[in-house]
């Protein structure tokens, strides 16, 4: 009986001391964004009739502090500003491709597990997808950026291509014959 009880008391103290002993905290890993300057932050462009202006842009992935593993890959950000400058056509706004071109002139391809960097152009009511001559349309740009491109020299430039379809602007005027009776 000596020996259960003995057994029943170490028993109690060891789970006296490892069962019921703080628990370590746990190790929180942080996460950073870490930020790549785009220069020039902002640039125009001209594509035929189309001229537009690139702003704020810039490069951001996410990442562990103290380990450097990449939490989100990188994506470029800005906000891109298109205006039609023709005074005869009316543009309808397909969508449009980025891409990133290295020292050679040779375009950096984005990973396989990525998403190909496009712009895809609203035809909800407030951002039309149809530029009458001298309309203007504002669109955030978020695009994945490639990895490679992040390496010092590595990027060399920023090609957008557009694709519309323009059309003839024409304004008719129509008259027609009128009386007041009665006088």
């Amino acid at each position: 009986m000596r020996t259960v009880m003995s057994v029943a008391i170490v028993t109690a103290i060891a789970a006296a001391i490892f069962g019921c002993a703080p628990k370590p905290p746990a190790v929180t890993t942080v996460i950073e964004d870490k930020v790549y300057t785009v220069t020039p932050a902002s640039v125009t462009v001209k594509a035929g009739i189309v001229n537009g202006e690139v702003t704020e842009l810039k490069v951001m992935e996410r990442v562990e502090q103290g380990t450097g593993r990449v939490e989100s890959p990188a994506k470029l950000t800005g906000k891109l500003k298109l205006t039609n400058n023709s005074t005869d056509q009316t543009v309808r706004l397909l969508g449009g491709k980025i891409l990133y071109i290295d020292e050679q002139g040779q375009l950096i391809k984005i990973e396989q597990a990525r998403t190909e960097p496009t712009l895809k152009f609203s035809t909800s009511y407030n951002a039309p997808d149809r530029l009458d001559p001298g309309q203007e349309a504002t669109q955030a740009v978020e695009v994945d950026f490639p990895a490679e491109a992040l390496k010092v020299r590595k990027l060399k430039e920023i090609r957008i291509e557009l694709a519309y379809i323009p059309s003839p602007y024409t304004l008719q005027t129509a008259g027609f014959s009128v009386s007041i009776g009665g006088q």
